[in-house]
């Protein structure tokens, strides 16, 4: 199996649910070791989330699962257990990074936080993921993701003026959250292995996404320079220029029209004789709201004609950024993707044999990992208790009788 840039990278995981494991998830298919702890018995909740192939739950089926922990081992502790917590403790100086989302209390009434671990290993470098961080007046409030969207300031530039704000995005927040803590884990690491000393980083979600690109920096610099908050406005477009979401034959296409594009959107519908159309002859005529309705009849009729990939193909011959909205069996049947080998199929002993997405980014000279099945729950407990702490079958096997494991 190929090394990977990450190779000599081994990753103590304790993080469950989407944040962290997506963290850890792009550290492992990269070639970092990832060892997952995870709750005997149940494991991590996301086994316990859907959706389900065929609907059915299954802590060994879960979609959500399958897809965060890729590459990965399993590994069963409970570390409510005094001697889990010792489990932990041991394998803490034979790893280099230890990644984990739970509360800022959890951990430190476990003896298992930053102070106390580093003792056992002075380059570890340790990355804790929360709502709002380790400190400060809101350190141990809950939050989803909505509420994270709400209280970092997008969610008020979102959705219609006349309507109460919305959320974008099933779980963007936490996503966006496990990109920034693995940048953050690889910095660390580097600053390890330059200085010789690791230390805690400290990442909170609320302050990711407060400073996001993600409606944040440019509503962030306004409000800097004019005072002004940001309003939600309606998606009409410029003049008659199409903006936004439109029906066609077979769903729906996404489409941005600037009016430089205009004799390039005319090309692609093959209807040039509307540039000289009375109304929408000269760019002040197109800029006109009341030539909008009719124009938009003509678009609407065109697209009418044509299927979601035919309108594409046409509009972006012509170098227009048109695109087909796509349900999910289409992405995964997309000529581009397939050409990339984006997807790829892997088969797992209880969920089957699915399609998983690879890696975000690919390197010439140092490619990632081939991709590799989530773990059964506790599927290596053995195997990496052997291996790096020396316990035999027989020692392991009374662990797990005790309920450590």
């Amino acid at each position: 199996m190929a090394a990977g840039p990450l190779a000599d990278v081994t990753v103590l995981d304790l993080t469950h649910y989407i944040a962290g494991p997506y963290c850890t998830k792009l550290l492992a298919l990269y070639g970092a070791e990832v060892i997952k702890i995870e709750r005997p018995g149940r494991g991590d909740p996301a086994r316990h989330l859907g959706p389900f192939p065929g609907g059915v739950p299954h802590p060994e089926k879960s979609g959500l699962f399958l897809h965060l922990n890729t590459n990965k081992q399993s590994v069963t502790v409970n570390l409510k257990h005094p001697r889990g917590q010792e489990l932990i403790r041991a394998l803490v100086p034979h790893v280099d990074v230890v990644v984990e989302n739970f509360s800022p209390r959890v951990l430190p009434s476990l003896g298992l936080s930053y102070p106390e671990l580093e003792p056992l290993n002075p380059r570890l470098v340790m990355t804790s993921i929360s709502n709002f961080g380790q400190s400060g007046p809101y350190r141990d409030w809950k939050a989803q993701d909505i509420v994270i969207y709400a209280m970092g300031g997008a969610m008020n530039l979102t959705g219609l003026p006349e309507r109460e704000p919305l959320r974008l995005a099933l779980n963007l927040m936490a996503y966006q959250g496990g990109n920034v803590a693995a940048a953050a884990t690889m910095t660390g690491v580097l600053g390890a292995r330059r200085l010789g000393v690791g230390q805690h980083i400290d990442v909170a979600l609320m302050e990711v996404h407060a400073g996001s690109i993600d409606r944040r920096t440019t509503a962030l610099l306004g409000y800097q320079y004019t005072g002004e908050p940001g309003y939600r406005e309606e998606p009409t477009g410029i003049g008659i220029y199409p903006s936004g979401v439109y029906p066609c034959k077979d769903g729906y296409v996404q489409v941005l029209v600037f009016p430089q594009a205009w004799e390039r959107l005319l090309a692609a519908m093959e209807m040039p004789e509307l540039a000289s159309d009375p109304r929408f002859a000269d760019p002040l005529a197109r800029m006109q709201p009341e030539n909008r309705p009719a124009f938009l009849a003509l678009f609407l009729d065109w697209l009418r004609r044509h299927t979601r990939y035919e309108a594409m193909y046409k509009a972006q011959a012509q170098g227009v950024p048109m695109t087909a909205v796509n349900p999910p069996s289409a992405v995964l049947e997309d000529p581009h993707f397939q050409a990339r080998g984006t997807f790829v199929r892997l088969a797992h002993p209880a969920a089957g044999t699915l399609p998983y997405l690879r890696e975000p980014f690919r390197m010439t000279a140092s490619p990632a990992v081939p991709l590799q099945r989530a773990p059964l729950l506790g599927e290596h407990t053995e195997a990496v208790l052997q291996r790096y702490l020396g316990l035999s079958a027989k020692e392991v096997a009374q662990l797990r009788r005790e309920g450590v494991v």
